[in-house]
């Protein structure tokens, strides 16, 4: 069983930055892609940043230049820096990875519990 735990929400006014955090912990041989998904009140789950084993992002459109996705392979983590925070990034934040428990299991997805983020204006 693999557990994603993430860490660094809050309240934080506009223009402000906050860094969230997560780490993969459990029955781990690889981690394929690591992302960062957000989901507001009333709205459906989004992509924020995704990052391959290699270091390849994908951002989305509306981030993109104020958020910085970046991951640590040895320790399992990837990291979300968010700068220039507006009040439409309030929500709350999942962790999502793609894991492969062992050589002779599939990979698949699994995600944290979530993290709130709140901008005020």
């Amino acid at each position: 069983q693999v557990q994603l735990v993430e860490s660094g929400g809050g309240l934080v006014q506009a223009g402000g930055s906050l860094r969230l955090s997560c780490a993969a912990s459990g029955s781990i041989f690889s981690i394929n892609a690591m992302g960062w998904y957000r989901q507001a009140p009333g709205k459906q789950r989004e992509l924020v940043a995704t990052i391959t084993d290699d270091g390849s992002t994908n951002y989305s459109h509306s981030v993109k230049e104020r958020f910085t996705i970046s991951r640590d392979n040895a320790k399992n983590t990837v990291n979300l820096q968010m700068n220039s925070l507006k009040p439409e990034d309030t929500a709350v934040y999942y962790c999502n990875a793609e894991v492969r428990p062992t050589i002779l299991t599939p990979k698949y997805s699994t995600w944290g519990q979530g993290t709130q983020v709140t901008v005020s204006s």
